[in-house]
């Protein structure tokens, strides 16, 4: 089959999507398939070489990111580029990537693509939305607020917050991904609030305030509507922030996780209850706090997690005995609906 592999694109992921993108690239090479490597930020001109380099660990700067304006990616999708391709494998994170956008592109085109929908990708990027999808279908999360840009510098809003949700917080851009812009509290200082919640508007129009849950770093990831094996995250220092996720050593994963095996089914059932409730297809990653007490808070899903062959749901895979090259297979089955 011929597959485009879609990576790279305009968002501050965009490193850890080149990254993701060429891991799959041969992946798919392995397995015969004709692979097209696509990077739409550079439009009509997108076709790559399949041997892209990027520094997962470095979040791109703003004048790296403004080289490429967003018509860039209509161009690239309306382009020949797409004429004879089978479907598309997307390894693009964050807006215009992994927001419902590139797959309303692809549904014009008649083009299947690995990945939810435009609906349920829509929802499980917006992190205030899906929250309140979580709350309709009895799904714990922590509790929340949005902040918006009006209220950026109010700190009679933040006394609110303060007083509603407590001394710690977590405090993150509503619609980005890999921890970018994330700031965490645990002095309920006014100032550190309003500090947080500038940074993480640079991200985001709204800005998400979530109570703090004392506990464990969980992510379960999903394929095909069946959880795999739960991996625990123990970050360097306790913040599992961009820095740990894409620095070699700064973090411990353990899979599958040592917790009992009740509180390990009742954390997957949650999660598949989760991709359910969002209308989630092929695969996807639920991000869990588990409680001192054993009870899982779902965060959010991630709709194309990481994708290299060290990332978490391929590394879960793994543990089934799934090696990376079978796993691209299956998701892109998923996608043709074999």
């Amino acid at each position: 089959m011929r597959i485009a592999v879609v990576f790279g694109g305009i968002s501050p992921e965009r490193n850890v999507s080149i990254a993701g993108g060429m891991a799959v690239v041969k992946a798919l090479k392995s397995l015969g398939h004709d692979v097209l490597a696509v990077d739409p930020a550079f439009g009509g001109d997108a076709l790559r070489n399949g041997e892209e380099l990027a520094n997962m660990a470095q979040i791109p700067d703003d004048s790296e990111l403004k080289q490429f304006p967003e018509r860039n990616i209509i161009e690239c999708f309306n382009s020949n580029i797409f004429d004879n391709v089978d479907a598309a494998f997307l390894v693009l994170h964050g807006l215009n990537g992994e927001d419902g956008k590139v797959q309303s592109l692809l549904e014009l085109r008649g083009i299947p693509y690995t990945g939810s929908k435009i609906l349920a990708s829509a929802l499980s990027i917006d992190k205030a939305q899906s929250k309140a999808i979580f709350l309709a279908n009895n799904i714990l999360t922590p509790a929340w607020r949005v902040v918006t840009p009006n209220e950026y510098n109010d700190y009679e809003v933040f006394e609110q917050l303060r007083k509603d949700l407590g001394q710690n917080l977590v405090i993150k851009p509503n619609d980005q991904g890999s921890t970018i812009g994330i700031s965490m509290i645990f002095n309920g200082n006014l100032d550190d609030i309003a500090d947080a919640v500038v940074n993480a508007g640079k991200y985001s129009r709204k800005v998400l305030v979530e109570s703090f849950i004392p506990g464990r770093e969980v992510t379960v990831g999903i394929i095909g509507g069946q959880a795999l094996p739960l991996i625990e995250i123990k970050p360097e220092g306790g913040f599992y922030d961009y820095e740990h996720k894409y620095s070699k050593g700064k973090a411990e994963y353990i899979c599958p996780m040592d917790v009992s095996e009740d509180i390990s089914d009742f954390t997957q059932d949650i999660a598949v209850a989760a991709f359910e409730a969002l209308g989630c297809e092929g695969f996807a990653r639920a991000d869990f706090r588990l409680s001192e007490d054993g009870q899982p808070f779902c965060l959010e899903m991630n709709t194309i997690p990481g994708f290299t062959d060290t990332s978490l749901v391929p590394k879960a895979a793994k543990s089934l005995g799934i090696e990376f090259p079978e796993l691209c297979q299956n998701i892109l089955q998923l996608a043709l609906g074999d």
